[in-house]
């Protein structure tokens, strides 16, 4: 596979650029290229979507999902450049989605055991920023109440920036939003965070 997509994709190319040639070539067909893109991608839409639904099998079930819809719909992208900012804006549409259905099924009953994320089982494997000392119970369920005083907008906003590692520009193209916009509501967000005392205590190691 690899071998393949290197006969389209040149090492010196930029990372843009050697996507958008990968995207090329599996609009031309090129089957291998495109499973080279869900590789370069499924770990950031995994985490992304983990992070959201808390559940490792509906966000397992969610990514394929979304590759499938990105495979069946890459003839719309007329950015090819873009695909990785595209592709998070059809896995933010189908958590949302996805998450409004859980609604439905928990207000008719049809869910009988729907229960909050669980929290303490969380797993980060690509953690570069040394987080894992923070991956329990205790901090997530102060998040997770700091996320419900959150509008939505900053909501996704914040996660997108500081747990998907996103940059504004893509947030912006993701959401459809203008750059001064998401930084109006990343900067409202991380006001709430830090003006949130048990959080802040808990992060600077106060609570145990």
């Amino acid at each position: 596979m690899t071998e393949n997509l290197e006969k389209h994709i040149p090492k010196h190319q930029e990372e843009g650029s050697r996507v958008a040639s990968a995207v090329e070539s599996a609009l031309a067909g090129d089957r291998a290229c495109f499973e080279e893109l869900i590789t370069i991608y499924q770990e950031k839409i995994f985490r992304m979507v983990y992070y959201r639904t808390g559940s490792r099998m509906d966000a397992e079930d969610l990514t394929q999902d979304i590759f499938m819809k990105a495979f069946r719909g890459l003839h719309t992208l007329k950015d090819k450049k873009r695909f990785g900012s595209w592709l998070f804006s059809i896995a933010v549409n189908r958590v949302r989605d996805f998450q409004k259905q859980k609604r439905l099924l928990v207000f008719f009953d049809l869910e009988r055991d729907v229960k909050d994320p669980d929290t303490s089982n969380m797993e980060i494997h690509d953690d570069p920023h040394g987080i894992n000392h923070l991956m329990r119970q205790e901090f997530w369920g102060h998040v997770r109440r700091l996320m419900e005083k959150l509008s939505r907008w900053e909501r996704e906003v914040f996660l997108l920036r500081f747990l998907d590692q996103l940059t504004i520009r893509e947030i912006a193209q993701i959401l459809s939003k203008s750059e001064s916009a998401i930084k109006t509501h990343l900067y409202r967000a991380i006001k709430k965070f830090k003006e949130n005392p048990e959080l802040t205590r808990l992060l600077s190691g106060e609570i145990q």
